[in-house]
This record gives C-alpha cells, structure tokens and sequence, in this order.
C-alpha cells in the first residue's frame, strides 16, 4: 500500500486529542487522506437489555449525545487544516466491536488511537482496548502513547527545575 486515502482517528475526550490529529493531520496532509474522527459512546441501556427508564432520562441522554458529537466536530474544525477533509462520527456501542465495525465501513487505510502507558499487572487486568483493537484490526495501526496528566506535571516540573 503506497497510499492512505481513510484514517479513522478512535478519540475519547480527553488532554490528548490534539496529540492524536497532529498526527492524523501530519500523515493526511501527504497523502491526500480524509480523516474521520471516531467517538464511541456507551450503549443505549434498550440496547443493552435494560430499560431507559423515564422519558426525561431518554431527553437527557439524548442531549448528551448532541453535545459530545458538537463536540467532535468541533475538535475536527479546531484541530485539522482545512485543506484536508474530515468528518466527525459519534457512535454508540461498545468500544472495539464498533472501531472495528467502522474500520470496514469507512474503508480505513491506517487506524489511529491513543494508548496509556500502563505495568503489565495493569494491562493484564483491565480492559485495554489499543491492545485489543491491534489484535483485531486489519490494517495499519498507529497507537501513539498518552501521557497522564500527573506525568505532564512531573516532566514539566522537572524541566522547569532544570532550566
């Protein structure tokens, strides 16, 4: 493959996302690429067998999901040039099925998510959905590696205390 004409961007909502559309940007930007920034959001509980419960719940849900998804395409204005065509897709699911769901549909050439830096035992015990989603995906995989916030403050630190 000499080119990447789909890059789905798997985001959640955190201090990272510019980290993750550097990158996406970066790689569209040489290849010519669309960029298709992915949130999953968690299930509907009718999905899931439970019941919603009032109709007030169902409107608060549902307001939820239009403001993540404001915010997607917000993050999609904000963080990609505007040369470079993207498209922001809110999702409701669980986390691995529907990335990878969305991989075949949207016939992603390469995959990008962000990864914590996690021990082993970490690992081992918790779902880790990069992990997960390198298993199954099959194309290219970028996982760029998230630093949380308490590492941020100690590197920062530690520089400030060096210079």
């Amino acid at each position: 493959m000499d080119t990447f004409k789909n890059i789905l961007v798997a985001v959640d909502f955190n201090d990272t996302i510019g980290e993750l559309m550097a990158y996406a940007e970066s790689i569209a930007g040489k290849f010519g690429s669309k960029i298709w920034v992915v949130h999953v959001a968690e299930p509907s509980p009718d999905f899931t067998g439970y019941e919603m419960g009032p109709q007030y719940i169902r409107d608060v849900k549902a307001e939820e999901f239009r403001q993540e998804h404001r915010q997607l395409q917000e993050i999609s204005k904000l963080f990609v040039d505007q040369d470079i065509e993207s498209e922001a897709l809110l999702i409701q699911g669980s986390t691995v099925e529907t990335i990878i769901d969305e991989v075949k549909k949207l016939n992603a050439d390469l995959l990008i998510v962000g990864t914590h830096k996690h021990g082993f035992l970490f690992n081992l015990l918790s779902e880790n959905v990069s992990l997960e989603l390198l298993k199954r995906a099959d194309i290219p995989f970028l996982a760029i590696p998230i630093e949380e916030n308490e590492e941020k403050e100690d590197k920062e630190k530690k520089d400030e205390d060096l210079g």
